[in-house]
């Protein structure tokens, strides 16, 4: 199941990427931990481990970042027991604005990837809404940072 997600953010790219990479469990509706296993200096190799729970469901992650080009792109792999992400973030510089687009991949596992199959159609449509309040919120946190002066 493939998904994307747009939002532009009244705060520099600089910042948008920071805040976004660096900050998921802070922004993400969903994820309620991200803790960093190992860190490497050009970002690419780094490991993760997440934590999300949604609807009292709560699952675990490992995470490996495959692409790091700051602060125009980001792209980290996520390898859970039902599912597998792919989430690729692509920032552009809008001239103090910044446009923040997030391409992402759900590959089910077992009983998850027919039930993909079967109600891909209505698990896109829920997806695209999620993705949407999770970015309203990244926008919301970002732009509330920057009137603070942080």
């Amino acid at each position: 199941m493939r998904n994307q997600t747009t939002v532009e953010v009244d705060c520099s790219i600089d910042e948008v990427f920071d805040y976004t990479t660096n900050n998921v469990a802070e922004w993400s509706l969903i994820v309620i931990e991200d803790e960093p296993i190992e860190v490497k200096p050009e970002g690419v190799g780094s490991t993760f481990r997440v934590v999300t729970e949604e609807d009292g469901n709560r699952m675990e992650f490992d995470g490996l970042v495959t692409l790091h080009e700051p602060p125009t792109a980001h792209t980290v792999r996520m390898v859970g027991k039902q599912f597998d992400i792919e989430a690729e973030y692509l920032f552009e510089d809008l001239g103090g604005r910044t446009r923040i687009t997030q391409h992402s991949t759900v590959n089910g596992k077992g009983m998850v990837k027919v039930m993909f199959f079967l109600f891909g159609w209505l698990m896109k449509k829920s997806s695209c809404k999620a993705g949407e309040q999770e970015f309203a919120n990244l926008k919301r946190m970002i732009e509330a940072r920057e009137s603070v002066g942080q």
